[in-house]
């Protein structure tokens, strides 16, 4: 099976923006629960989570987070990126049935490794950023 790799170094522009959308569901919640053995009632259970600030349960920081995996696995650079580095701050709650857009931004070419470091946003529907970050990438070489 032949693949089409991502874009290389070389091929990449300052500036290049790609993202991918996808709304949280409970099932998420709890599949991603069980892969991380992270069962804080904030997240599984809705009569502990109403009592809280947030009145209702909220997803995993890191399940948000993941997200800018298939944008980078996928689109920018794309398949064959190795991802190196990735630092986020959470600013907002994502709740079951938020739609999240993960955003990647080139920002720098770092050219002694040949790596890129992109700006990362994870904004939900209403446009208000709930994650901010950074990445760096092993961008793929030619085949």
């Amino acid at each position: 099976m032949k693949y089409e790799t991502g874009k290389t170094y070389e091929e990449i522009q300052l500036g290049e923006v790609a993202s991918f959308s996808k709304t949280i569901t409970e099932f998420d919640i709890y599949q991603f629960a069980g892969i991380c053995g992270d069962f804080n009632p904030m997240h599984v259970n809705e009569a502990y989570a109403g009592k809280t600030k947030f009145k209702s349960r909220i997803a995993h920081g890191p399940l948000t987070q993941s997200l800018i995996a298939p944008v980078l696995g996928s689109k920018l650079p794309g398949l064959g990126t190795v991802l190196l580095e990735l630092c986020c701050r959470f600013r907002a709650p994502v709740y079951i049935n938020d739609t999240i857009t993960a955003i990647a931004e080139v920002t720098e070419k770092l050219d002694e490794k040949k790596w890129i470091r992109l700006r990362l946003t994870w904004s939900n529907q209403n446009g208000m950023a709930v994650s901010e970050g950074h990445a760096i990438v092993m961008p793929p070489r030619p085949l």
